[in-house]
């Protein structure tokens, strides 16, 4: 039989089988974590004795071959040896002989694949990590620079209070800073080994699975051989977390989308990061955020489809499992590539001050301080709020606003007003108010921007120590 397993069969298998099974169309990039972990597994099979050493060092040898001629594309992936692990082995035999079958004493397909997909998310972790790092520099230096610009604050997509378009800036690099936590946390449970659980229940060769743990430099290994093959929760894991950062990026790329618009015209995103319309030459149209805010779907549907597959799967390993890769491998896909272009998309950015600072001077963004000048004064928050609402409706009947009134004007709501309230009612004065931790006065802002320094500058460190 042409199968590596085909021993116990009589009959070829359907070529519609074949086809229908094969994962190698979208597990080949897997190929390098693949091979690592054999280099890694044959060299623990010298260590303890089950190989001779001349066997080892042949066997090394040929992946090593192998890989090369993968990273040179000299290999073309058979859909007849189903998986990007059998067809490794195919390779390596043909490369050193029969030598190269004696690769997989003492493990299973099972803890192989586990293993791999343990490696590959390993690294795009910590490349995902540093990814989010450049969007926090680029959000962090356009903060720097509009420390001075005041923009409305919005609730329910209507004007708010007045705040510094850096203190808005702010609250994505906090999201950003809790969507790294979570992947380094996720660290932790993807960095454990499966190799060495066999098939489901280990393996009657005396291996040596921490030894393999030190080459592979994973932190422990599973403690549980048919937990070991089964375990898909640290790609649901990561899918999740994807998914979050995703719905960050979604909720900014709307922003975006909107600021950029002739009704905003809060912002213009560069030439370099928007396209054009084929009928209408005036356009400029921001294709990035709108795209990445579509691809928040199919990274959801990953997890969700991860997710059912895992439903009521009996221990251990299922064929339906095999349906884990794809969508990881479209996440992965999904997210580096929306990373990398937002980045430089921020950094890029011009920020339009004066039309920001415009809508801020007509709104009634500044009511709330009104009220709170009124309760200082003694008058009940309830008075003041209604006294306020009614001040507001006599503006908008009149086509004014509250800066515009006079104070006979202001004195038929309430005679507790007096001149102070025209310095109140002025943008950086509302602003400046909010001088509480976290708030947007100037000098809190500028406060969070050195505190995200310090984050980020432990981001550094451990994705140092991770590279």
């Amino acid at each position: 039989m042409s199968k590596l397993w085909g021993g116990r069969f009589t009959k070829q298998t359907n070529h519609l089988v074949d086809e229908y099974t094969a994962s190698i169309g979208f597990d080949q990039a897997l190929a390098e974590e693949d091979i690592q972990g054999s280099l890694a597994h044959v060299t623990m099979l010298g260590k303890c004795g089950i190989l001779p050493q001349e066997d080892v060092e042949t066997i090394k040898a040929g992946l090593n071959k192998v890989l090369e001629k993968i990273h040179n594309h000299e290999i073309e992936f058979s859909v007849s040896d189903e998986d990007i692990h059998m067809n490794v082995e195919k390779n390596l035999i043909a490369e050193i002989g029969p030598v190269g079958g004696k690769l997989h004493t003492g493990r299973s397909r099972n803890d192989q694949v586990a293993t791999d997909m343990h490696l590959y998310l390993r690294k795009r972790v910590v490349e995902l990590s540093g990814m989010l790092h450049e969007l926090q520099k680029s959000l962090v230096g356009q903060a720097r620079d509009n420390l001075d610009t005041i923009v409305p604050g919005y609730t329910h997509l209507q004007r708010a209070q007045p705040i510094l378009f850096a203190h808005h800036l702010m609250a994505y690099v906090s999201m950003f800073q809790r969507d790294i936590e979570r992947l380094m946390d996720s660290y932790k449970r993807i960095n454990v080994l499966p190799l060495g659980a066999g098939a489901l229940a280990g393996t009657t060769f005396p291996i040596d699975r921490h030894f393999v743990a030190e080459q592979l430099q994973f932190d422990r290994v599973y403690e549980n051989s048919l937990d070991a093959v089964s375990d898909r929760d640290f790609i649901v894991e990561f899918l999740s977390d994807a998914s979050i950062i995703m719905m960050h990026l979604s909720r900014l790329s709307e922003e975006l989308v909107l600021w950029s618009s002739t009704e905003f015209n809060f912002i213009e995103l560069d030439d370099a990061f928007c396209t054009g319309s084929s009928i209408m030459p005036q356009k400029k149209n921001p294709d990035v955020p709108e795209l990445v805010r579509g691809k928040t779907g199919r990274v959801y549907g990953n997890l969700m489809g991860l997710l059912t597959v895992l439903k009521s799967l009996p221990l251990a390993y299922n064929k339906d499992m095999q349906e884990d890769k794809e969508g990881m491998f479209d996440t992965v896909a999904t997210l580096e590539g929306a990373l990398q272009l937002f980045a430089p998309m921020i950094a890029t950015m011009k920020v339009n001050k004066s039309r920001m600072r415009e809508a801020v001077n007509k709104d009634f963004s500044n009511a709330t301080d009104i009220a709170d000048f009124l309760v200082g004064k003694g008058l009940p928050f309830r008075q003041a709020h209604e006294v306020i609402g009614k001040t507001v409706l006599y503006c908008i009947q009149n086509g004014k606003y509250l800066l515009d009134l006079t104070m006979d004007e202001f004195t038929q709501f309430s005679d507790l007003f007096d001149d102070a309230i025209y310095e109140v009612l002025q943008p950086e004065t509302v602003v400046n108010a909010r001088n509480v931790y976290g708030g947007t006065a100037t000098d809190q802002v500028a406060n969070a921007v050195k505190r995200s320094e310090v984050l980020m500058q432990m981001t550094v460190q451990w994705l140092e120590e991770h590279q």
